[in-house]
């Protein structure tokens, strides 16, 4: 009998378990202790422009601040008439993605980087969750170099 009790406390552990993690990257402790579906939370939109119809190579703006906890629809744009990328990898690795659009489909998971061909619109949806500095550039050849870069903060 006494096995089987611990076997039952076993279970029911490794369900607790298993079921948190399936939650565990929507749910977020606010400031007074409460749990909060970070899905349900209206998401701040924020437009990035990659290059412009000029030709420059430049996001628009080129300074980003999040707060850690807080739901983001960030819609990136390119109006330009060659590709771009939006290239934030440590920036990426410390938000957790609920998906990006772009077209007609929608992609979840890790995202490190957006490749934007000439015309094209993407939406990042996502979650701050680590304080940091982080740099943006385009890494295509020559973008960097001539100044399409910028600087992303997140603050708790």
């Amino acid at each position: 009998m006494r096995k089987m009790r611990e076997w039952g406390i076993k279970l029911i552990a490794l369900l607790v378990c298993f079921t948190w993690l399936n939650i565990a990257p929507a749910m977020a402790i606010d400031t007074n202790g409460n749990t909060v579906n970070m899905l349900k939370q209206t998401a701040t939109e924020i437009k990035v422009d990659l290059g412009n119809s000029a030709g420059e190579l430049k996001f628009e703006p080129n300074h980003l601040e999040f707060q850690t906890g807080k739901r983001y629809n960030l819609r990136l744009a390119n109006p330009s008439n060659q590709k771009h990328y939006f290239t934030a990898k440590d920036f990426a690795d410390g938000i957790w993605t609920q998906k990006v659009e772009a077209g007609k489909v929608e992609i979840k998971g890790a995202i490190h980087e957006l490749e934007l061909k000439p015309g094209a619109e993407a939406e990042w949806v996502f979650v701050a969750l680590k304080p940091g500095k982080y740099t943006l550039r385009c890494p295509i050849v020559g973008h960097t170099e001539a100044g399409m870069t910028g600087e992303i903060i997140v603050k708790n």
